[in-house]
């Protein structure tokens, strides 16, 4: 006679395969996310697999064109970013909060500078991403503003859509920047952020 927890497990079997399914999904977009970072997003779909710990079969069965899986990564990353808005939120005051997360904003910018090109090549499987992205990171942003604006620490007047405009651009640097350029710049545009007309 079964025991109870086999019993459960048996009656479950599809949440063990979903959770082994989305532990792998999990280890292919970090992978990928890696891979994509040091050796652009025509790397050997081997590197992947390899450093996930998976066969390409799993590779190909969710993501069968690499457009696809370029487009799974971006959308991974943009939502661990985005969700960490309202968890900095609740453990930082409102200044720090913003600050910390625009940080990580910057990070995430200047990791997806490989990906730029893939991302503005006309393929179809990108073409929701801009509002998605904008979906996402307006309100992440729009939150940490109200809160620091509503605190006394910044202006009130500050538009989402315009400051992470300017963070992208200023994470994308350029052929003079040099290391640490984009904090440094983002930190003088979060000073900004504190004076009024």
């Amino acid at each position: 006679m079964p025991t109870t927890e086999s019993a459960a497990v048996d009656a479950c079997p599809d949440k063990r395969v979903r959770a082994d399914a989305q532990r792998s999904m999990d280890a292919l977009l970090t992978a990928a996310a890696e891979v994509f970072a040091s050796s652009g997003v025509d790397a050997p779909v081997r590197e992947i697999t390899a450093k996930a710990g998976v066969g390409t079969g799993t590779l190909y069965r969710h993501y069968p064109l690499r457009s696809d899986l370029v487009a799974a990564v971006f959308r991974h990353e943009l939502d661990a970013c985005a969700d960490a808005a309202p968890v900095l939120a609740e453990q930082y005051e409102p200044m720090e909060a913003l600050s910390r997360w625009l940080e990580r904003l910057q990070g995430f910018f200047a990791t997806k500078r490989g990906l730029s090109a893939a991302l503005h090549s006309g393929d179809s499987a990108y073409e929701h991403l801009p509002d998605y992205f904008r979906s996402r990171f307006v309100p992440a942003l729009g939150s940490l503003l109200d809160a620091a604006a509503a605190a006394g620490e910044i202006r009130a007047d500050v538009d989402p859509q315009e400051l992470l405009n300017a963070v992208a651009q200023l994470s994308m640097g350029g052929p003079i920047a040099g290391e640490g350029y984009a904090t440094r710049m983002v930190q003088l545009l979060l000073n900004g952020l504190r004076y009024s007309d």
